[in-house]
C-alpha cells in the first residue's frame, strides 16, 4: 500500500492526512472545493513548524512530507488509490452518498474506509458493489496525538480486509483495538454517558462543575474533568451523539441530561462559542 486518498479535509481528514504522510504514504486530499482546504493545511503546516522548532523533524523532512501530501477536487484523483479513507461529517447519508461515488472510481482491490465516531459500517457498505473491503477507523482528536484506532467491521467485511485494515493503523504508528458494530462502538458508548452522567450531577445541584472536574481528575485520575471534555467537544456535538445512542437504543438510561439540551439550545457550545459549563 502506498497510496491514501482523504475525503473531506476538516479536522479530522488533515489529522488522518498528516499521520499517513508522516508515516510514508503519499495523500490526496479531496474536497468540494479548494477553498476547503486552507484550514486544513494551515494546522498541519503549523504542527511541523512546531515540532521543528523542538527538534523533533528537520526542514529537511517537512519538505518531503510536503511533496507527498497532494489535494484535488477531482474525485477522478482517487481512482490511484490503495486506500481511500472517508472522514466527512458525521451523517450516514452524506456517507452512503460518498462510498456510492468512490465505489464507481476506485479498483476492485482498493481498501474503502470510514472515519466515523459510532455510525454504521453495514449500512454504508451495503450502498458499493462489494462490501467485503469496507472497515470502520475511528481515529480520535487530535489525530497526530491520539495513540488508538477502533477498527470496526461491517456485517460483510472480510478477514483479510480486518487484517489489512490493522496492518495500515500500526504503519501509522497507532494502536488498534478490535470492536463490534455497535451504537458508538466501545469507547465512545463509555465515555459519553459517563460526561452526560456528570451533567445530571451538576443539574441536580449535587456539586459544581468546578468540584465535579475536580473529583474525576484527583478521585479517578482523569486528565481533564468532564465537563471541560464537554465544553472541548462541543455540547452540540455531544448532544447529537447521546441522542443517536438513545435512538438506537431506545434505553431510558441514555437519555440526554435536559441541562445538556438547554445549553445547546440557548447557543452556548461549549469553547468554540466562548461559553459551556465554563465561560472562555
Amino acid at each position: 500500500m502506498k497510496k491514501i486518498g482523504v475525503i473531506g479535509f476538516g479536522t479530522m481528514g488533515s489529522g488522518i492526512a498528516q499521520v499517513c504522510v508522516e508515516a510514508g504514504y503519499e495523500v490526496t486530499g479531496i474536497e468540494q472545493e479548494a477553498a476547503y482546504f486552507e484550514r486544513g493545511l494551515k494546522q498541519i503546516n503549523k504542527n511541523w513548524s512546531r515540532a521543528v522548532e523542538k527538534g523533533k523533524l528537520t526542514e529537511g523532512q517537512v519538505e518531503e512530507f510536503q511533496s507527498k501530501l497532494s489535494t484535488s477536487t477531482d474525485w477522478q484523483a482517487l481512482a490511484e488509490m490503495d486506500c481511500v479513507i472517508e472522514a466527512v461529517n458525521e451523517n450516514i447519508e452524506l456517507k452512503k452518498e460518498i462510498f456510492k461515488k468512490v465505489d464507481q472510481i476506485v479498483g476492485n482491490e482498493t481498501l474503502l474506509v470510514s472515519n466515523t465516531s459510532g455510525l454504521s459500517i453495514t449500512e454504508m457498505a451495503s450502498v458499493i458493489e462489494d462490501p467485503s473491503r469496507v472497515m470502520g477507523f475511528h481515529f480520535f482528536n487530535p489525530v497526530p496525538v491520539m495513540k488508538l484506532v477502533e477498527l470496526i467491521r461491517g456485517y460483510d467485511t472480510t478477514e483479510e480486509t480486518y487484517e489489512k485494515s490493522r496492518a495500515l493503523v500500526e504503519s501509522l504508528g497507532k494502536e488498534s483495538i478490535d470492536v463490534k458494530e455497535a451504537p458508538l462502538f466501545a469507547v465512545n458508548r463509555i465515555l459519553v454517558p459517563m460526561i452526560n452522567e456528570a451533567i445530571f450531577v451538576l443539574q441536580e445541584g449535587i456539586a459544581s462543575a468546578e468540584d465535579i472536574d475536580k473529583g474525576m481528575k484527583l478521585g479517578a485520575n482523569h486528565p481533564i474533568g468532564p465537563l471541560a471534555l464537554a465544553d472541548l467537544i462541543g455540547l452540540d456535538t455531544l448532544l447529537f451523539v447521546q441522542d443517536s445512542l438513545y435512538e438506537e437504543t431506545q434505553d431510558s438510561k441514555y437519555r440526554a441530561a435536559p441541562l445538556l439540551r438547554k445549553l445547546v439550545r440557548a447557543g452556548h457550545l461549549g469553547r468554540k462559542t466562548g461559553r459551556g459549563f465554563y465561560q472562555y
